[in-house]
């Protein structure tokens, strides 16, 4: 049996990823306050607490960590600055402290127990092309991600740890309907080749296969679901 924890399971691409992965020889922990077990990662001490529990409920061993809990919440320059310094703070602490918390505890927990394991980090398309001005903290911490995830697939492929990214663009999540139209929809679209934003069971096909099926040698790579919006 394979057990793997999803973060942020509850709705949009996690729930996509965690129905992905209901197949009959795996164990999806799942991460959330609708469902799976419930932590707020605004709190620094969360993570550490809900690997914990995944572990407990795996019965002592976790194989596949896949980083997807994340906000986007818009902080404009002209806000008081203390107030700004707070939207950086928490979404850096959401969506990159906590992710790189997991992983530390999920690159330990395989080297002490001389076991392989893999590492998906959802970041997205913002890591590279950047985002609107309301939010360079957004895209930094999915920067942040993308480093972290190629620094670990270095450092530790030698023991069996594998480590990939994924970056989404514009994913039709209820998150991705408030900023579509807030920036105006048709023409936010005109400029993705594909013509639509990505649907989360195309994220989550290559948070499966990252998963899953990826081979060793793919470690470090970065996956773009983007429909050709930004291409490197």
């Amino acid at each position: 049996m394979i057990h793997i924890l999803v973060t942020g399971s509850s709705r949009g691409i996690g729930a996509a990823i965690a129905d992905a992965l209901s197949l009959p020889d795996i164990a999806v922990i799942g991460h959330g306050t609708a469902s799976g077990i419930a932590a707020d990662f605004t709190d620094p001490t969360a993570p550490a607490k809900l690997w914990a529990a995944a572990l407990e409920r795996s019965g002592g061993g976790i194989d596949v960590l896949i980083n997807n809990a994340g906000i986007f919440e818009a902080n404009p320059i002209d806000r008081d600055p203390d107030d700004w310094a707070d939207g950086w703070t928490r979404t850096m602490q959401v969506n990159l402290c906590a992710s790189a918390a997991l992983c530390r505890l999920a690159v330990l927990h395989w080297r002490a127990n001389g076991r392989a394991g893999r590492i998906v980090n959802i970041a997205s398309r913002a890591a590279y092309r950047g985002d609107s001005p309301d939010h360079w903290h957004y895209a930094a911490s999915k920067a942040g991600m993308v480093a972290m995830t190629k620094t670990i697939a270095r450092g530790y492929a030698r023991d069996g740890i594998l480590a990939f990214a994924i970056c989404p663009g514009f994913t039709m999540t209820g998150m991705a309907d408030d900023y579509l139209a807030s920036r105006g929809g048709d023409k936010l679209l005109a400029d993705i080749p594909l013509g639509r934003v990505a649907d989360p069971t195309e994220v989550a096909a290559a948070a499966r296969f990252c998963a899953l099926e990826a081979p060793p040698s793919m470690t470090g790579a970065v996956l773009d679901v983007n429909g050709a919006s930004y291409v490197r």
